[in-house]
């Protein structure tokens, strides 16, 4: 699975559920039928990527940084791992609320408030960024071994189909056409797949680019999971002590597929 033939098809699966998340809203127009059950998979995921972040990407990461080295080398190559890991969570803050200030994650909730084009656009510009370190994330994880790859796949699929739903309701909400919104839920989907056929591309010609492309894309997985996916589940207006459950629900599966997948 951690050939090219396989990392592409990851990529793909990753790329076709962000399509099906547009085109969930685009297609029916079913928020209101719809909002719950991805609120739920919105918790889910951001409860599962903090896990795959912390139980497995970063110690993965650590010890690819420190393989061989001992004492201040140790410790130094430890400082350039999370240098990396801060750069990717940065990045996403600096395109999602410099670039992009407009940008949040979830659905427009203010529809009757037509956002300008522009907005619109540069919102989505700070989504593909981070849809494409999605991609730099699958493939960088395979790339380190199976277990890891499969536990950060699963991880970000479960945002995938929201991250969808996401890019149309705000192309919807500038006043777009429903043939746009999926076309943007689609160019999202290439950026995620872009970024896995990137990462592919680098391991053949590049040793070593894996141990710098895992930290920085942990970085900004940490970003989606902590500053969009969280505060959409604390949503006050929305207040519902189930989705918070949720959370830990994902944090437990991600423990118990941890422990069942052997490396």
């Amino acid at each position: 699975m951690n050939g090219i033939p396989g990392l592409l098809l990851l990529g793909a699966l990753a790329a076709l559920a962000n399509l099906a998340g547009g085109l969930l809203l685009a297609s029916s127009g079913a928020y209101r039928h719809e909002s719950k059950l991805l609120k739920y998979l919105v918790a889910l995921g951001a409860g599962f990527m903090l896990a795959a972040i912390f139980i497995e990407i970063v110690p993965e990461t650590v010890a690819l940084w420190t393989d061989g080295a001992r004492g201040d080398d140790a410790a130094a190559a430890v400082v350039g791992a999370f240098t990396l890991l801060l750069g990717g969570y940065l990045l996403i803050q600096l395109f999602e609320h410099t670039v992009a200030p407009h940008f949040h994650f979830g659905a427009e909730t203010h529809p009757e408030h037509v956002i300008r084009p522009s907005a619109a656009y540069a919102a989505i510009g700070g989504l593909t960024i981070h849809t494409f370190f999605d991609g730099v994330s699958i493939a960088s994880a395979f790339l380190v071994n199976t277990k890891v790859g499969l536990l950060v796949f699963i991880a970000i699929m479960l945002h995938k189909v929201p991250e969808g739903f996401t890019v149309a309701s705000i192309m919807l909400a500038s006043g777009r056409s429903s043939r746009k919104a999926a076309a943007a839920a689609l160019a999202i989907g290439a950026a995620t797949f872009a970024g896995v056929v990137g990462v592919a591309l680098l391991k053949e010609r590049f040793a070593g680019s894996v141990a710098y492309a895992l930290p920085f894309s942990a970085g900004v997985t940490l970003y989606v999971a902590a500053s969009d996916l969280i505060p959409e589940v604390n949503r006050k207006e929305e207040k519902n002590p189930m989705v918070s459950i949720v959370v830990f629900a994902g944090v437990a599966a991600f423990y118990l597929l941890h422990r069942l997948i052997p490396r």
